[in-house]
């Protein structure tokens, strides 16, 4: 009986350091969940930003190119109307 004692001890032994392992484990993965929810964190704000820079971009090229056709446009009419009134 005493054998059979020391190896239920033994067992108890073993499933104590595998408990602990776990622990330990569990905990790691704990600090690398929340390291990866702090870098999303990041990456969400920087594509707002990025975002907001395209949106900012995109306004200011539609702005140019309608300044740009409204330029041809006036250029055009003044040339006709120039060249119409010195006939």
């Amino acid at each position: 009986m005493s054998t059979e004692l020391q190896q239920v001890l033994s067992s108890l032994t073993e499933l104590k350091t595998d408990i602990t392992e776990l622990k330990t484990d569990v905990n790691d993965l704990k600090t690398d969940v929340n390291d990866l929810k702090a870098n999303v964190g990041g990456l969400k704000t920087d594509m707002e930003t990025s975002n907001t820079k395209f949106d900012n971009y995109q306004k200011a090229t539609q702005w140019v190119v309608n300044l740009a056709f409204s330029l041809i446009a006036s250029a055009t009419v003044i040339t006709v109307v120039s060249s119409v009134f010195r006939r």
